[in-house]
């Protein structure tokens, strides 16, 4: 399996299982087992917000496109992530950055005269 990412700027988190040729996104399953060598699902066929572009078979290897949700500052590492290349089964490790620490901020003391 081969799987691109294509970063976009959403508050919404994605999870992924692999169990061979099932992916599991966000709780809904999508077999593709049944995919054969060469064929193609054009974009938008596959009833799936996350997946982007076609889905396709090629050399036996199962290549599509997901979307990677992000904050408003991504790193380099989720702003041009890597493909994801034969993932084993079980939940798919995206890029993700740390969340962010939310800041404290401490009053001083009213200097109070009297």
């Amino acid at each position: 399996m081969h799987v691109n990412l294509s970063p976009q700027r959403r508050d919404d988190a994605l999870t992924v299982t692999k169990s061979g040729d099932v992916l599991t996104i966000n709780g809904h399953a999508f077999d593709f087992s049944g995919l054969p060598d060469g064929a193609v699902i054009p974009a938008g066929e596959v009833p799936c917000e996350w997946i982007v572009g076609p889905v396709e078979r090629v050399a036996g290897e199962l290549q599509l496109t997901l979307i990677l949700p992000h904050g408003a500052n991504p790193s380099q590492a989720v702003a041009f992530p890597a493909p994801i290349v034969g993932p084993l089964d079980g939940t798919i490790a995206f890029p993700v950055d740390p969340a962010p620490i939310a800041d404290t901020i401490e009053e001083e003391p009213a200097n109070v005269d009297g």
